[in-house]
């Protein structure tokens, strides 16, 4: 994302629109409103792309959450049968397009620290999986945990606002456990992060 910044600092002021120009600045950090921005931008340019319309004229809202029903949902461009998922870490972005509903998650391996703080929210099976993990392993084994479940939560249009216990997707390096109705796959990505991405079955 880092070799996109300047090639999209003159497209975001005629590309975004006041709400995306808003979040943007609320950013403290300048890499994070950078990587909004250069996130926001590729997203535009794509559904303009494939909707055959200019990027600055896709019209960008959020679905009702299906838990309360406030506008915090799903991303959607209404009136086309486009899904799409929108995730960011530190200098990285992942962009997911399908014909149904889609989530995607990306993240940096987190501190052993973090893993520890946060295993407990998870599904009792994957809890258990993460402490058999040999701490060297365990890192990697909750990010990719973390991705396939924030996915998941993401095409579902819940996010973290589901309890994180409900479901299992497991730790497992070969892939993740089958969750009905969805396919949920890991996406390569190098080194030190993980992804994922789930898309769900007609």
């Amino acid at each position: 994302m880092e070799d996109l910044r300047g090639a999209v600092a003159s497209l975001a002021d005629p590309l975004l629109d006041s709400g995306e120009k808003a979040r943007a600045a609320a950013f403290h950090r300048a890499a994070d409103r950078d990587g909004y921005r250069v996130t926001h931008v590729c997203l535009r340019m794509l559904l303009g792309a494939y909707l055959g319309v200019e990027p600055s004229d896709v019209p960008l809202i959020r679905q009702p959450c299906p838990l309360c029903r406030a506008p915090h949902g799903r991303p959607d461009v209404p009136g086309v049968p486009l899904c799409f998922s929108v995730s960011r870490t530190d200098g990285l972005c992942l962009l997911a397009f399908a014909r149904t509903a889609v989530g995607a998650d990306i993240e940096r391996l987190p501190a052993l620290d973090v893993v520890a703080a946060l295993t407990a929210t998870l599904h009792p099976r994957e809890a258990a999986e993460l402490a058999a993990c040999p701490p060297d392993r365990r890192s990697a084994a909750f990010a990719r945990v973390w991705t396939r479940k924030e996915a998941y939560l993401k095409g579902l249009g819940t996010g973290l606002g589901r309890d994180l216990r409900f479901d299992h997707l497991g730790a497992s390096a070969y892939g993740p456990r089958r969750v009905p109705g969805w396919r949920v796959d890991d996406v390569a990505v190098g080194r030190g992060c993980a992804a994922a991405v789930a898309v769900a079955e007609r």
